[in-house]
């Protein structure tokens, strides 16, 4: 019997152990590669663009030769203004990647010792970071839609007399959200957040290329992309899986995006449930790679992102 790519040592290229008996300056080399990469993490001026830099080593800062503007090699990025140590910040990235179905915020503060309040913006940086990489993408070929409703649960009243009927829209919270999915076969994944699936329709009919194939389920909502794409569909009350169609690709990403939020973050606001599902999809598009690949892309990911202005004080505003 075959064994499964994650069980191998081929998924096992870096470790945490490693990070940290490299230390904060191998961990600070790391970043300037990523940040530029086209000069081997040689200094380039993010004002004027110049190659030529004088290193401010006290601080881990550099002064351009040429317009004399002082820059770190976050600046700019979506860790601009970052307190946290380099090496820190990597250990985190690398135990974001090693968790398949996320990490809590509670867990992920107590490994590298911060706040929870840092660990929870950190996280949301890097999710927001990763879900650039599929900004602007459409998809092709054979094409599976779905969708899953998350949040808004009603807790029941304690005495019987006094329950209410929870799936009537009077006695629901408003807060219930519904993740669509596309997901191309042997392709990307991508996702969007809506208060009702059939408001998926028009999201399904942005991102997929016509002349694309669709596979649905039964409900009547997605009767509207027969007339735009050729579109199998499977009652599942009859079937996962019959004549062709199935929606099975989908729907396994919804299972284990339910997973993540139930059984690691537990709850989930649905102002942000987008970026858990991006990042669930993201997860999902690049789980045959090593934690190395994976920790190697999402950092790589965050140095080309611009500023977070959701997240760049987040406290203060909240506050």
């Amino acid at each position: 019997m075959a064994q499964h790519f994650l069980l191998s040592a081929a998924a096992r290229t870096l470790s945490l152990r490693s990070v940290y008996q490299g230390g904060e300056d191998k961990a600070y080399e790391t970043f300037c590669r990523m940040r530029w990469a086209e000069t081997e993490g040689k200094p380039i001026c993010p004002r004027c663009g110049g190659v030529e830099a004088y290193a401010i080593k006290s601080r881990r800062k550099f002064e351009c030769k040429a317009c004399g503007h002082q820059f770190s090699v976050t600046s700019g990025t979506i860790f601009a203004s970052r307190k946290m140590a380099f090496v820190d910040l990597l250990a985190a990235i690398v135990i974001l990647a090693n968790a398949s179905k996320g990490v809590s915020m509670l867990q992920l503060s107590r490994d590298i010792d911060c706040q929870y309040k840092t660990a929870f913006v950190l996280a949301h940086k890097l999710r927001e970071a990763i879900a650039s990489e599929v900004k602007g993408e459409t998809l092709s070929g054979t094409v599976e839609v779905d969708g899953a409703y998350f949040g808004g649960h009603v807790k029941p009243s304690n005495l019987k007399v006094n329950r209410i009927d929870r799936r009537l829209a009077e006695n629901q919270t408003g807060k219930r959200r519904v993740v669509v999915v596309a997901r191309q076969r042997d392709g990307r994944t991508i996702t969007t957040v809506t208060k009702s699936e059939a408001d998926g329709v028009a999201f399904v009919e942005t991102i997929v290329a016509p002349g694309s194939v669709l596979h649905a389920d039964e409900a009547g909502h997605w009767n509207a992309l027969h007339a735009k794409y050729k579109t199998f569909r499977i009652n599942h009350q009859e079937a996962y899986s019959l004549n062709g169609a199935c929606t099975n690709q989908a729907e396994s990403f919804l299972a284990r995006l339910r997973r993540m939020v139930m059984g690691q973050h537990h709850h989930v606001s649905a102002q942000y449930l987008h970026q858990f599902a991006n990042e669930a999809a993201w997860k999902e598009d690049h789980r045959r790679l090593s934690n190395g690949e994976i920790a190697t892309k999402k950092l790589a990911l965050a140095m080309a992102h611009p500023v977070s202005r959701v997240w760049k004080g987040y406290w203060q505003r909240a506050n």
